[in-house]
């Protein structure tokens, strides 16, 4: 591999970004996007440390008591 080549493909890479057909390949590249994009969606759904769920009454719930 020339030094051009290996330039072109680290730029490819660097420039790559999530797919959700990344979930089902399974070079090292796609697995780390579709573990960081679903690290990221957690994070996302799961809101701010002070949080509440709403319960099915209608009450709030802190999320530190949501599995009790």
């Amino acid at each position: 591999m020339d030094k051009n080549n290996s330039t072109t493909k680290n730029t490819e890479i660097a420039g790559r970004t999530f797919q959700t057909s990344d979930y089902q390949k399974s070079d090292p590249l796609s697995k780390g996007l579709a573990t960081t994009h679903e690290q990221v969606s957690d994070a996302y759904m799961e809101g701010e440390i002070g949080g509440v769920i709403d319960d099915v009454i209608g009450k709030h719930k802190p999320l530190s008591n949501a599995q009790e």
